[in-house]
């Protein structure tokens, strides 16, 4: 242990001076880009991934804060490299939190910034990584998704904040418990 380590200590009073762990989640950030069309009603942009995790699932858009990056830094980067569109970082809505756990692989843990916005430049186009695609939001196609997110992405839909944990089962996809705080 670190020295930091060593000096941190939970004074919460419900542990005494239990050492705080520092966090080994790899910071993570998702933006949802919603419109609203007289054909359609309101839609979200999700696409196919090609590569990497979920690749042959329908996500949304996001990935890694790399290092020196604000969580709204790394949304605006990955909506652009993923679908060629730009997002003003002023234009994001904070829309929550997920810390995704994975027993099996604590390795993949996850904490993640999540954003909304209805506000960008240009029109969405395929990248090596996603294509994109507009969802109307009463008909998510959940079932070609990650299994947590339809626990927890009714919330982003519906305009409201949120900050939940989702737990993984030991296959690292089924999911073993969600809990919102």
């Amino acid at each position: 242990m670190n020295d930091e380590m060593n000096d941190a200590v939970d004074n919460s009073g419900a542990g005494g001076n239990a050492p705080v762990q520092p966090s080994r989640a790899v910071p993570v950030v998702l933006c949802f880009l919603m419109r609203d069309t007289p054909e359609q009603g309101t839609e979200v942009l999700m696409g196919l991934k090609q590569t990497g995790f979920g690749i042959g699932r329908i996500v949304t858009l996001g990935g890694h804060v790399e290092a020196g990056e604000t969580p709204a830094q790394a949304a605006v980067r990955e909506v652009f490299e993923e679908s060629g569109v730009t997002v003003n970082q002023g234009d994001l809505e904070l829309a929550g939190t997920i810390e995704f756990v994975f027993p099996a692989r604590p390795e993949w843990d996850m904490s993640t910034v999540v954003y909304r916005t209805r506000s960008w430049v240009g029109e969405p186009a395929p990248s090596p990584e996603i294509i994109p695609a507009w969802y109307r939001v009463g008909e998510v196609p959940y079932a070609q998704m990650w299994p947590d997110s339809a626990h927890w992405m009714p919330e982003v839909l519906a305009g409201r904040y949120f900050d939940v944990v989702v737990t993984l089962a030991q296959d690292n996809e089924s999911v073993a418990g969600v809990v919102f705080s």
